[in-house]
């Protein structure tokens, strides 16, 4: 997971929980609500690794936004909306209890200013299945991806970390191809063999030195200068 830091607002005190719980039958949940000042709010979510997130917040506050914290984390941020633009689309690296954090950033709170707000939560499909049994990795509708979402990336040497959207075609036994496609529109094709990266389509890219290690359950990507970070979920299927 990848630290995002941004100038929020809260801290230990002001931060309530609630827990969010779908009605039977249902993959989503909306909440409306406000905060004002420092306070912040922590929605937690059940969810399962493979399965589709999407979370949405709509405000007229324009220094309002929500970060995602992946289970076991309280501060780093697998999504950080004030970067991203408070709409995450992707499918989950782990099981458990997520975070979604609604805050206000500092220079906005420090003022005491209301922000009201429509969050609204998805988490759609099945617990994946193993990468053993590719016939039942049903592909997204209308893709020829089996998962898609979005990856922390970093397009150059000091340049800040940033989301890449990808789309994976899986053949099982952690063997896969995973297309990410960079802020300018171009696409990196990123092999994997039984669950390692092992290299890239330079047809699609220009000529960069392809390196990649594993830390813990993601795989951290250098082609060139261009970073990646993929969690094993995305060719295996978790």
């Amino acid at each position: 997971m990848l630290l995002l830091t941004a100038p929020m607002g809260f801290a230990a005190n002001d931060v309530r929980t609630e827990r969010v719980h779908f009605k039977k039958g249902a993959n989503s949940a909306v909440v409306e609500a406000s905060i004002k000042g420092y306070e912040t709010v922590d929605y937690v979510l059940g969810a399962h690794a493979g399965q589709y997130m999407n979370v949405s917040l709509a405000t007229k506050h324009g220094a309002t936004y929500f970060n995602i914290m992946a289970p076991g984390e309280n501060e780093v941020a697998m999504f950080n909306g004030s970067v991203s633009q408070n709409q995450y689309e992707g499918t989950l690296p782990a099981s458990g209890d997520y975070k979604i954090r609604v805050y206000m950033m500092r220079s906005a709170a420090r003022r005491n200013e209301v922000a009201h707000y429509r969050l609204e939560m998805i988490v759609d499909g099945a617990r994946q299945p193993t990468a053993h049994a590719p016939s039942h990795d049903a592909k997204v509708p209308g893709t020829d991806f089996h998962a898609t979402g979005n990856i922390p990336c970093s397009m150059g040497k000091g340049q800040p970390t940033g989301s890449c959207a990808f789309g994976v075609k899986r053949e099982g036994n952690g063997n896969a191809m995973v297309t990410v496609t960079k802020a300018n529109g171009s696409q990196r094709v990123i092999f994997f063999e039984k669950g390692r990266a092992v290299g890239y389509d330079q047809s699609q890219a220009d000529s960069g030195r392809f390196k990649a290690k594993k830390e813990a359950d993601l795989n951290i990507i250098h082609i060139g200068e261009e970073r990646y970070e993929i969690p094993d979920a995305v060719p295996e299927g978790g």
